[in-house]
């Protein structure tokens, strides 16, 4: 392989690639990150390495592609479509695949790289399985040499699979199954996945292969939960398999149980019923990797999470895009009436102090004010098959732009000499779209805390659900502003509901009444 030349990475930012970067870069190639979000690539702890190049792409964009794809020595393409909003993932994958085989064929790259899913070698295959053996079909047919590796579970801190296992086993002492709880699976380790993918570019000889990947272990996912529950202390853990549970109902109770929601939980679900073992492992005669057992593997993944130290996480998936309304400039009657409440609070605390508290809000810590009422919400978003308020967030104390935060994405983070902004938008299921502002400035010996909600309705349901909340909203936020000043350790010299409304533009203020402070 021509080292001088880079290595594309497709999906630089998700589980995989998040990993996948560093390793490439210590072993002293150079790497194009490719990513819907360029700042989401630059916060990342590598983003500033000398030897990466940022490409910011939408692969569903064939011209994006071509130009980040040009000139790359290999493609690693780990991009997959499967994620809450996104209502046919199988098609926007096959588009995607047709996109990356096109542009690596013009632009004159030397080989791709795929990260697909073990497709059981009996019985009936999930549409998540075939469609992840079609994305291989379509890289494959073209003439760049293609390496399709296809894996089962992938148990690392943070991965999808990982976390269903770890919240279940935690929260449920007595689980009632479906009958694939007796179905045999072989993971395997993040760290195994990341040494086959890596030694392939050593490897030309995988080029025009498909090989199944897996750890040492074949067993069924009642003794994956098992293991699972000796490795973390807890104690037995009785499993009844019962024949009514069917993928959707699982789903939802996965949903409800663990931060997975339930739309990405119901095609991980629908595959879980066929036997995903290796056939081929071909590929442990080329790439020496030492298979990591199911054992050690969930080992060192608990003691990621013990240390919240894990580099990636199943959410980092996920691009939050500023709403039109926001940074269109266009008068507020031209995309309807963006609705606001807002309110504020002054405090003798350091703005520093302040914003420390801000940028730790969610997850485990929770919102300083009314926990019962953010948890309710996030209850009833995972019923309806939304996010929830599971997902917590990646640090316990540092945010940065794209990061899962609860059911929120981070839109802005800026840390500036005057003041310091967080921005949110929402990932709930809701009839509309809404933003939460955070703004902490300096004032006076002290600081001034804004917290600004935004709504743009969506037709009159949109409506009816800001009515419905509104008294909600002033219990909440004045009391949100309130707690993190406590929070930071300062006194509240003043607060309450700065204006509620209808704002007057993008970036404007309200024309609404309240109380300043």
């Amino acid at each position: 392989m021509d080292r001088d030349s880079p290595v594309c990475v497709a999906g630089a930012t998700g589980y995989v690639g998040g990993r996948l970067v560093p390793l490439l870069l210590e072993r002293g190639l150079r790497v194009r990150a490719v990513a819907r979000s360029a700042a989401k690539a630059r916060q990342r702890p590598w983003g500033a390495h000398e030897r990466l190049e940022i490409a910011e792409a939408d692969l569903s964009d064939p011209v994006a592609v071509r130009a980040a794809l040009a000139g790359c020595a290999a493609v690693f393409h780990l991009v997959h479509s499967m994620r809450p909003g996104c209502a046919d993932y199988a098609a926007a994958d096959r588009a995607v695949a047709r996109n990356v085989a096109d542009a690596a064929r013009q632009g004159g790259v030397g080989r791709i790289v795929y990260l697909g899913g073990m497709v059981p070698a009996e019985g009936p295959v999930s549409g998540h399985l075939r469609s992840r053996a079609e994305v291989g079909e379509i890289l494959a047919a073209g003439p760049v040499p293609v390496t399709v590796l296809r894996a089962a579970q992938i148990l690392g801190s943070g991965s999808a699979s990982f976390e269903i296992v770890r919240y279940l086993a935690e929260r449920l002492p007595v689980m009632l199954t479906p009958r694939w709880v007796r179905t045999e699976t072989q993971p395997i380790a993040v760290r195994d996945v990341l040494e086959y993918l890596a030694g392939c570019l050593d490897h030309p000889e995988t080029a025009g292969h498909v090989y199944d990947i897996g750890g040492p272990d074949v067993l069924t996912y009642r003794r994956l939960f098992e293991i699972y529950a000796e490795e973390a202390g807890l104690g037995r853990r009785f499993i009844l398999p019962v024949p009514l549970l069917t993928p959707r109902l699982s789903a939802h109770w996965v949903g409800l149980v663990t931060p997975v929601p339930a739309a990405l939980a119901r095609p991980l679900i629908a595959g879980l019923s066929s036997r995903v073992v290796c056939a081929n492992q071909d590929i442990r005669k080329i790439v020496p990797v030492s298979p990591t057992p199911v054992r050690a593997a969930i080992r060192a993944a608990l003691d990621r999470v013990r240390q919240q130290a894990a580099p990636t996480c199943w959410s980092d998936a996920g691009h939050a895009r500023a709403p039109e309304w926001l940074t269109c400039g266009d008068a507020p009657y031209a995309g309807g009436t963006v609705l606001e409440y807002a309110a504020v609070a002054a405090t003798d605390a350091a703005p520093e102090a302040v914003w420390a508290a801000v940028e730790s809000i969610g997850g485990e810590r929770g919102w300083y004010h009314a926990d019962w009422l953010w948890r309710l919400r996030g209850l009833l978003d995972g019923f309806c098959g939304g996010v929830g308020l599971r997902r917590g967030r990646r640090d316990p104390r540092a945010l940065r732009v794209d990061d899962a935060l609860d059911f929120w994405r981070v839109l802005d983070v800026r840390r500036e000499a005057r003041a310091w902004r967080l921005a949110l938008a929402a990932e709930m299921r809701l009839p509309g779209e809404a933003l939460l502002e955070f703004l902490v400035r300096p004032e006076g010996a002290g600081a001034r805390l804004d917290v600004r909600a935004r709504f743009l309705p969506r037709g009159l349901a949109g409506l009816a659900y800001w009515q419905a909340t509104r008294p909600f909203h002033a219990y909440v936020f004045p009391g949100l502003a309130r707690g993190v000043v406590r929070r930071a350790g300062g006194r509240v010299l003043a607060a309450g509901a700065a204006r509620q409304g209808a704002a007057e533009g993008p970036g404007g203020t309200s024309g609404g009444s309240g109380d300043g402070a």
